[in-house]
């Protein structure tokens, strides 16, 4: 219980904000109090991320003073997913996991740099 004390009363930085991206990238420039540069982008296991510049981010101050800023996501923006979906989003394509069961693709879908053309049903 003490050296738990005592590591929380070494800490003066940390926590999180959200800033504007500034510098496209990973390690990317994000403004928060002032521009930090080489601020780490993390995303989820097996989902690689390059955030935009403009795009609004949160940003974690990790390290004993603060010192590590490592961006960690944008808003959301749901819209109209129900708890428990997923939907991936880059510009106009987008991949819609349904709880039904149903992958929804929107865009050119390709299979080993090949376009799949799937023909409507009832024609």
């Amino acid at each position: 219980m003490f050296m738990a004390k005592k590591e929380r009363t070494g800490r003066t930085g940390g926590g999180a904000l959200t800033g504007v991206v500034t510098v496209s990238g990973d390690p990317a420039g994000v403004w928060l109090e002032g521009e930090r540069r080489g601020v780490a982008v993390y995303a989820p296991g097996g989902y690689q991320w390059v955030p935009g510049r403009g795009e609004e981010m949160l940003v974690l101050k990790a390290g004993v003073q603060g010192e590590k800023p490592c961006a960690v996501g944008v808003p959301s923006g749901s819209g109209d997913l129900a708890p428990g979906e997923v939907r991936i989003v880059a510009g106009k394509s987008s991949i819609r996991l349904g709880l039904d069961g149903v992958i929804d693709v929107t865009g050119t879908l390709k299979v080993n740099g090949r376009s799949v053309v799937l023909e409507e049903e009832g024609l």
